[in-house]
């Protein structure tokens, strides 16, 4: 566990997310891993199927990802304001709900994956796969959720190493099991889902052995876990606005890809293979936005406001200086990135397409992430969700629809980066007012922008 209350504001940051980042780069590494070797010995169709899986996927687990959020925000503020009695309540409630939401998502998600194939206008040589890759993956919701608790609940503690030393040994079961199910016993796309779902079964019973072991007030024990209805409610109520901007935001991406696949199985593979780059290259502005949640959490939970602002002006400068680095190598490099994936040339060109242009935006997208991680931290979620669904519902979808019909899948690339920018001047426009100041769960004292 760390405390984010003392010492070099951006030394902390720095080293909080960097944990973070490697254990992303990891768990990221698990669809990537499977996206790779079905691309490579099965075929584009396999690729295609792995790629428009992924928003359905998104779709059904992101209220509830929202909602574990407003956990992390919690246990970072109570954990700050040294209320263990608290942090322990919130850990067992979070528990308890997401066992449940994982059965839920897994019925429905079985129940509804055929239909959801169709409203995204699946190609029938690709459709037969992806219900297959995504009923499997339904089917291992616990272990995801599991997971991803352990790892919220860390997180909220300061605590980002551990997660990354058992996420490191599951990511290779993963690879070591995709080989063996897809080369030697072809299984195909089935057999890259059932390694995938092992291995964050494991992931989540690496976490459960190190609570139990190494920390003694939040040991995972079935029969003391209790559910604290108020540490519910104030979850949901913190919660529930990121979970809905990332429920219509998946909504956003159901309908690109909808769009992107009328164009075909090769703008579907090279799209997925290009957003397996794009995932990689803005893992850090996303674990810098998560990172710099938890210190404005701490912060404000131990009354040390004055803190904030130094923190984000550090943040800010690593940031956009990693972007933009980021943006320079993929620029030079897109072509052979998306040839990892598959070397079919009209996979490779569209792939290509899609990724220059948005790489050259990420400093932009890297600006609107942490101006909304210290909002987020500061128990303001309201507002990131506002921007964020008018990047993505009002600006990035429209955009996309009118430019495909005039520059084909090229106008659908363009779009995401004019979405970024309009969300980008809102989120800044915002933080500059200073009324998420207002917002925390602990009073907070007056500080400059």
């Amino acid at each position: 566990m760390k405390d984010m209350t003392k010492g070099n504001e951006g030394k902390l940051i720095f080293s909080f997310a960097l944990p973070m980042l490697i254990g992303n780069v990891f768990q990221q590494l698990y669809n990537t891993v499977d996206s790779i070797i079905v691309g490579r010995y099965v075929g584009k169709e396999a690729l295609a199927a792995v790629g428009t899986s992924f928003p359905i996927v998104f779709l059904l687990i992101s209220l509830i990802a929202g909602i574990t959020m407003g956990s992390t925000i919690l246990i970072s503020q109570y954990y700050g304001a040294k209320d263990m009695e608290r942090v322990k309540s919130t850990i067992d409630t979070t528990y308890i709900f997401l066992f449940f939401a994982s059965i839920s998502i897994t019925v429905i998600g079985l129940i509804s994956s055929t239909a959801l194939l169709k409203l995204l206008k699946t190609p029938d040589e690709v459709f037969v796969q992806a219900k297959n890759y995504l009923n499997i993956t339904f089917i291992g919701m616990i272990g995801m959720f599991g997971y991803n608790s352990i790892s919220a609940i860390l997180r909220g503690l300061g605590d980002s190493k551990t997660p990354l030393r058992f996420l490191i040994i599951s990511t290779v079961i993963n690879t070591i099991l995709d080989i063996i199910f897809v080369i030697p016993l072809k299984m195909g796309v089935e057999g890259a889902a059932w390694a995938t779902i092992i291995a964050q079964f494991c992931s989540f019973i690496f976490g459960i052995y190190h609570l139990n072991k190494n920390h003694e007030i939040f040991k995972f024990r079935i029969k003391n876990i209790k559910f604290h209805r108020d540490i519910f409610n104030l979850s949901i109520k913190i919660g529930i606005p990121s979970g809905i901007q990332q429920v219509l935001f998946s909504v956003g991406m159901m309908a690109m890809q909808s769009l992107i696949n009328g164009f075909g199985a090769d703008t579907m593979a090279g799209f997925n293979a290009a957003s397996k780059v794009d995932s990689f290259a803005s893992m850090p502005v996303m674990n810098f936005g998560a990172a710099i949640s938890t210190f404005v959490g701490q912060n404000i939970g131990a009354g040390k406001t004055e803190r904030i602002k130094k923190g984000y002006r550090s943040t800010m400068i690593m940031v956009i200086g990693i972007s933009l680095m980021t943006s320079v190598v993929i620029n030079i490099f897109g072509e052979q990135l998306i040839g990892l994936f598959n070397t079919e040339p009209g996979v490779i060109k569209e792939g290509k397409a899609y990724i220059v242009r948005v790489a050259s935006f990420y400093a932009v997208v890297g600006a609107m992430f942490i101006t909304n991680g210290v909002m987020r931290g500061a128990g303001d979620t309201i507002v990131p969700m506002i921007t964020s669904l008018l990047s993505m519902l009002v600006i990035r979808v429209p955009v996309a629809y009118f430019l495909a019909e005039r520059l084909g899948s090229n106008g659908i690339w363009w779009s995401i980066p004019a979405g970024w920018v309009i969300g980008a001047a809102l989120t800044q426009f915002y933080y500059h007012s200073g009324r998420w100041k207002k917002k925390a769960l602990i009073k907070m004292k007056p500080i400059d922008n």
